[in-house]
């Protein structure tokens, strides 16, 4: 390490924490300094990985260990508590997503990033995803035209052994799982429309699990623990977990702010595992086949009778030497534009005002499903927070600050 090597934090030692990899990497811009979490495996795992680390479970002492940021990887349901704190506390902040499982807990942490002026950056990968960011070139390119429609089918293959079977499944903890794992689609969804959803219905049921009868109360394990793909056919799965009353199955029809409609499918029972977004313009379509590397982009700018052959195929490129082949080599460009902000600030692709909305729809949309299919409306973030961040989080002049 080097004494321009940032010290960054990490609260929460789970699964999550493969992330250490990219952010720890004494000599090259960043090491982990200290850790938090208030488990006993976790404390252990970073002491193991981290041998130069101060590990604790108060958070008085980690941010006595000075580190320059900190990474909040906690479950879902504390991201509100901890990321105030550091905010507060004046510590650059990045909040794994989903931002928070209320949209007033979203909201309660943009306030604290304004209020504060402390970094806040929220970790959705998925905009820097190869296969992402090749479509989104494709639409600003005009490819297709202008678009009017976008639909996502997320097959969820791993979903019994992912959500199922711990805190996840547990609504009180998650709200449901268009918010957990579903914030990841709507935040893409917005972004290749370039507008926010305003309002939502939807429908759904939780098809398979609940009818498992085998329950397992599987505290101070992880998903690794139980996880293989011979866990097949799902009715076959067992130890799931004892409170278990979030959707397997689910489908939303959303209104965004510029007329455009979307629709996103989340099915975790299926076979295989990835996501399937068409895009449609008043010029064509595209449509992804594979969602990581070496997947096609395929792009249908012409009439034909019946399904006919796309008029372009664009390939998702190989990771460069080195890079990590998780997500799509995307955690690497993610954590590199974290600990750029942190240095510089300015504006990022990700975004605090998006990954809040993308909350918020997820919470409407969940509130349709369990209101018997009622239409629901997305309520729009305070217009000074979002100026505030689309300024790239500095003051308005009017506040004695600077435009960026």
């Amino acid at each position: 390490m080097t004494t321009s090597d940032l010290r960054i934090g990490i609260v929460g030692f789970g699964h999550r924490a493969q992330l250490t990899d990219q952010v720890h990497r004494p000599g090259d811009g960043s090491f982990v300094a200290a850790v938090l979490d208030t488990a006993e495996r976790g404390r252990a795992d970073a002491r193991e990985r981290l041998a130069d680390a101060v590990v604790t479970d108060t958070f008085d002492e980690f941010v006595s260990a000075g580190v320059d940021a900190a990474l909040v990887l906690t479950p879902d349901d504390q991201h509100t508590a901890v990321a105030v704190a550091l905010l507060e506390a004046g510590i650059p902040v990045f909040c794994e997503k989903p931002l928070a499982t209320t949209i007033a807990d979203a909201d309660a942490i943009l306030e604290a990033a304004h209020r504060t002026g402390t970094r806040l950056y929220v970790g959705h990968n998925m905009r820097h995803m190869p296969v992402i960011v090749l479509m989104r070139r494709l639409i600003l390119d005009g490819r297709i035209g202008e678009v009017k429609a976008i639909w996502c089918r997320h097959f969820v293959g791993h979903g019994g052994d992912y959500y199922f079977k711990d805190w996840h499944a547990d609504r009180r903890r998650t709200t449901g799982l268009l918010l957990q794992k579903g914030a990841h689609d709507i935040d893409v969804l917005h972004w290749l429309a370039g507008a926010r959803t305003v309002r939502v219905n939807a429908m759904g049921a939780l098809a398979v699990y609940g009818d498992i009868a085998d329950r397992s109360d599987h505290a101070g394990e992880r998903m690794e623990d139980w996880f293989s793909l011979d866990n097949w056919p799902p009715t076959a799965q067992t130890g799931m977990a004892p409170v278990l009353d979030v959707e397997d199955l689910s489908q939303v029809n959303m209104t965004l702010s510029t007329g455009i409609l979307a629709s996103y499918q989340q099915c975790h029972f299926t076979p295989d595992y990835w996501r399937n977004y068409t895009v449609i313009g008043t010029e064509g379509r595209l449509e992804n086949l594979g969602d990581e590397i070496g997947a096609e982009v395929r792009v249908w700018r012409r009439r034909s009778h019946g399904a006919g052959e796309p008029d372009e195929i664009h390939r998702v490129a190989e990771l460069a030497e080195g890079a990590s082949a998780i997500h799509g080599g995307a955690d690497d460009l993610l954590i590199a534009e974290f600990l750029r902000f942190v240095r510089d600030g300015g504006r990022t692709d990700t975004s605090p005002v998006a990954a809040r909305d993308a909350v918020a729809t997820g919470i409407a949309a969940t509130e349709s499903i369990r209101s018997g299919g009622q239409v629901q409306q997305v309520p729009a973030l305070p217009a000074d927070l979002v100026a505030y961040f689309e300024r790239g989080q500095t003051r308005a002049l009017s506040d004695g600050g600077m435009l960026s």
